[in-house]
């Protein structure tokens, strides 16, 4: 098969030949049609520190994916040959504490697709059944079904509190940050303002229907909680970004008793203000991954249900290329001046 392989300790991927994976007992084989390319996997292709910490080579990266069933092991029973599916990212050990109280998301044995074991980038990939999500209907595109996994995390985040009536700020207009706009309104958010740097993704924003889009190179938060009447601050905040500058504004715009979803990973330590965190009495959760499963049936259940929504997380893919053209794909990502980019493993 035809794979994106990291054959070694350096920078690089190279578009090879490999065996295809065999299918063990509990697992599934995925004929890949379609992959999303993740910020992980630039650090990947880069070999930087980030990638050293939790990489070993050889590997085949990739875990944004869809595609279909081909083969499932003998003791595999609720998955069948033809089903249209996307994959849970994270394989857990299943007999940890948070995994035998049902916190899988929280298992601290976690092996990750594409990072600590063989991905989908390429024309195949196994993955355990208990991790193969079957799309029911035909509602989910290829595209679409290729960027379930950061839709995932922006519903987990975005979900992470009550939103009806609520005035939400989403630091960070990347995938997921404009993601996390459709899932607030869904959920029932008053006013979603959205920041960022990049024009082309503010621009994205707004033709998602934010109520506002901030350049913070220009402007400040609180310019834009004027501009919108918030007399009291931000009620929820989920910060998307991870840059070191985000979450301290963040929390100098929160409301008394506001809460905060933090998703974006930073890359250098965040100097915060302690007290204001303690005498507003704010509430901030870290969010990794999606919860497994409650966080997929969510998904299907939105994107079923709100064809607005399911339109609009659609159109977040910018960039659908075939996997030949991966080079321009992983630049595309690296620029950040679009949306999600997904590779097309059908066509060779």
């Amino acid at each position: 098969m035809k794979a994106l392989y990291k054959s070694g300790p350096r920078a690089g991927l190279e578009l090879v030949d490999r065996p295809e994976p065999e299918t063990g007992p509990h697992e599934v084989k995925i004929r890949v049609m379609t992959t999303g390319i993740c910020g992980t996997d630039l650090h990947i292709l880069a070999y930087d520190d980030a990638a050293r910490s939790m990489i070993n080579t050889p590997l085949i990266p990739g875990h944004e994916f869809y595609g279909e069933v081909v083969e499932v092991g003998g003791l595999a029973d609720h998955v069948k040959v033809g089903d249209r599916v996307s994959g849970e990212g994270h394989v857990v050990c299943g007999m940890c504490r948070n995994c035998r109280a049902g916190r899988r998301q929280m298992c601290i044995n976690t092996v990750s697709v594409g990072v600590q074991r063989d991905g989908a980038f390429a024309e195949f990939v196994v993955i355990p059944e208990s991790n193969v999500w079957v799309h029911r209907g035909d509602t989910v595109t290829p595209e679409l079904g290729a960027v379930f996994d950061p839709f995932g995390n922006a519903v987990h985040t975005a979900l992470s509190f009550p939103m009806v009536g609520e005035d939400v700020l989403i630091t960070g207009a990347g995938p997921i940050g404009l993601m996390a706009i459709e899932v607030a309104r869904h959920a029932g958010a008053r006013r979603i303002v959205v920041t960022d740097v990049s024009g082309p993704r503010l621009e994205l924003a707004r033709g998602l229907g934010v109520d506002l889009a901030v350049d913070v190179s220009a402007k400040r938060i609180g310019e834009a909680q004027r501009e919108l009447g918030l007399v009291e601050g931000f009620d929820i905040g989920l910060e998307m970004s991870g840059h070191p500058t985000a979450l301290p504004e963040m929390i100098d715009n929160m409301n008394h008793g506001g809460k905060i979803a933090m998703l974006g990973l930073p890359s250098q330590p965040i100097d915060i203000n302690w007290g204001k965190v303690v005498t507003h009495m704010l509430t901030l959760k870290g969010i990794y991954g999606r919860e497994m499963y409650e966080t997929w049936y969510a998904m299907s259940a939105m994107l079923q249900s709100n064809g607005r929504l399911r339109a609009n997380i659609a159109s977040i893919v910018t960039d659908l290329l075939p996997a030949t053209a991966w080079e321009a794909g992983f630049e595309a990502a690296r620029a950040g001046n679009g949306g999600k980019v997904v590779l097309d493993w059908t066509v060779f």
